[in-house]
């Protein structure tokens, strides 16, 4: 047996099932993973106090978002070290994301010049389960020194950490999943957890909108879904538009031309009377199909959406006609034609 053949037999034995009962074990041990996080988080939603509040307000209204001298506005300075910092990294990210802005700081990295990236009108958070981490000291002496509030995020009250800090946020010590009780299992997940709290805090004492959200999402999925009908649709001046007396061998030609599958009727005042589709066309063909009118084919009273809403409502509308679904919808604001948004426009874009 060559080389090759063994590796490949010893990647088969490998990834051999395991008998049953190695995995009702497995699942025991995951469940109670799970379990212990649940009711840790339990904990911790429990424990919330004044003091969340105050990290909350000192974030959006103390520093983080007033101007300093200069004009400039501060920032959330976000650090930790280890799975900490793992952790702060992503806390970082999600209040950026929801309008706080935030940048993550190495405590390690901060010692060596990186705190000269903080300022007075910035605000810091520094997570640490034991609060007794050496490379934080240097950023937690740094904070006392220039009046920098220091929010902490640690299970241990009595920690360094926590007694140098303005707001500390301590975690119930409910101890690690991990047997061995080393490994950060439990205690991450209630950071994390309550990194997200705050940015949702945040997010709500701001007020922030859809299209505020957007901003900070332009791409990927998160983005499209946020995109409104005003960006889909076609706007006025590319619509197949026609007159009630139009006869069909014109109102074909204009269809061909704009080739988006429809035709809108308006009368003199450019209010729409009806709309013809390729619907429309089928169940009125015949010999006499050109010589008849478009107000003879249109169909009244066609369905319509504003420009301001979420496209994706537009394609609610257009897919939960029962029976069947809509290829288009008008756009009219206020009485006015605005466009028309289009179902394989919207699944182009990314919404489906």
């Amino acid at each position: 047996m060559g080389p090759d053949e063994s590796l490949i037999k010893m990647a088969n034995t490998a990834m051999k099932a395991p008998d049953s009962q190695t995995q009702s074990q497995d699942i025991e041990n995951g469940k109670a993973v799970l379990d212990h996080a649940a009711d840790a988080l339990q904990q911790l939603g429990s424990a919330l106090d004044a003091n969340f509040s105050a990290a909350v307000d000192v974030i959006h209204t103390m520093k983080a978002f007033k101007p300093n001298e200069n004009g400039s506005k501060g920032r959330l300075i976000v650090a930790g070290i280890g799975k900490s910092g793992h952790v702060a990294r992503k806390i970082a990210a999600t209040m950026a994301s929801t309008g706080t802005p935030a940048y993550f700081v190495h405590p390690g990295e901060a010692s060596h010049g990186d705190l000269g990236m903080i300022t007075r009108n910035d605000v810091v958070m520094m997570l640490s389960n034991s609060g007794e981490n050496a490379e934080l000291s240097d950023l937690i002496h740094y904070t006392r020194r220039y009046d920098i509030p220091l929010i902490a995020i640690t299970s241990k009250p009595a920690s360094t950490l926590a007694k140098h800090s303005d707001i500390p946020l301590i975690m119930p010590g409910v101890g690690e999943a991990c047997p061995n009780g080393l490994a950060p299992t439990t205690s991450t997940t209630m950071m994390i957890s309550l990194g997200d709290a705050l940015a949702v805090a945040l997010l709500k004492r701001m007020g922030l909108t859809a299209d505020q959200y957007k901003v900070f999402h332009p791409g990927g999925k998160l983005g499209q879904r946020l995109m409104s009908v005003a960006e889909i649709m076609v706007p006025y001046a590319d619509l197949p538009l026609v007159n009630a007396d139009t006869g069909m061998d014109q109102t074909l030609l204009v269809m061909t031309e704009k080739n988006l599958g429809a035709a809108i009727i308006i009368n003199e005042q450019k209010e729409v009377e009806g709309i013809i589709t390729d619907g429309d066309l089928k169940r009125h063909m015949g010999p006499d199909l050109l010589s008849k009118s478009a107000a003879q084919i249109m169909t009244r009273g066609p369905k319509s959406i504003t420009s301001d809403v979420l496209a994706v409502r537009a394609v609610d509308e257009m897919t939960k006609v029962q029976g069947r679904y809509l290829t288009s919808l008008l756009v009219i604001d206020n009485g006015e034609l605005k466009g028309m948004i289009r179902l394989q426009d919207c699944i182009q874009s990314g919404l489906l």
